[in-house]
């Protein structure tokens, strides 16, 4: 997969229904989204002995890379692995499947047995478990309503009550206590897209008129999670 563009946004609750309600008829929801237009992400973020992920997103450093593993709505059913990298405003990410097994062995901090029939994603989580001792740090939850153009293969996604949680073995759990990241009132909008924003959409999202963030929701999480990590 190619780099891609990433812009995110710190909006208020109000701008943010703003942009909703003035984007709705310019551009379609995901079909992915249930009944209500949302669905949940629940991320377990993986960091090493060092938290060199953490300090490098402080630090702004570039490139810098993160895995996480991913699932929907609280469910089980699908479990993705993700090793997702970032280069100036641009991200690109690769992924593979996990077993339910293989989660639950990753979850506890455990290294897999080596195989070399591993995709290389997980090849690659795999050996900084055993080199780097990289382990699950955190839980990032949130509610997020996803819109999707063709053009410039653009992807707006509003994300609400991002929250965090330190437990990471109860990741799987259908329901998971979380703290609250942001600022009260404070949302994320994010814009994703390839070569290039269709004019309608920049001009209807006002994105020179918002506050641009280079944080990350890792970061945020990780600096209020319940593991009290130094700050």
């Amino acid at each position: 997969m190619d780099y891609r563009n990433e812009l995110k946004y710190v909006v208020t609750e109000a701008e943010l229904a703003l942009l909703e309600n003035r984007i709705r008829n310019l551009i379609r929801p995901d079909s992915h989204a249930g009944a209500d237009g949302t669905y949940q992400i629940r991320s377990l973020y993986f960091d090493d002995f060092e938290d060199t992920c953490y300090q490098e997103n402080e630090m702004g450093t570039d490139p810098r890379e993160k895995f996480r593993i991913r699932i929907y709505n609280g469910c089980a059913d699908r479990i993705s692995l993700e090793l997702k990298k970032k280069q100036h405003s641009m991200t690109q990410k690769l992924s593979c499947l996990l077993t339910e097994a293989q989660c639950r062995e990753l979850m506890a901090g455990r290294p897999l047995p080596l195989d070399p029939s591993y995709p290389p994603v997980l090849q690659k989580l795999n050996l900084l478990m055993r080199t780097r001792l990289m382990r699950p740090k955190v839980i990032v939850e949130y509610d997020r309503t996803p819109f999707v153009e063709k053009l410039g293969n653009t992807r707006v996604t509003l994300d609400r009550n991002i929250r965090s949680c330190g437990a990471a073995g109860c990741f799987l759990d259908q329901e998971i206590p979380g703290r609250p990241v942001m600022p009260t009132g404070k949302q994320i909008l994010e814009v994703k897209y390839d070569e290039f924003l269709p004019d309608h959409l920049y001009r209807n999202l006002q994105l020179a008129r918002l506050k641009q963030t280079a944080f990350s929701k890792y970061y945020l999480c990780r600096r209020f999670s319940f593991s009290g990590i130094r700050v």
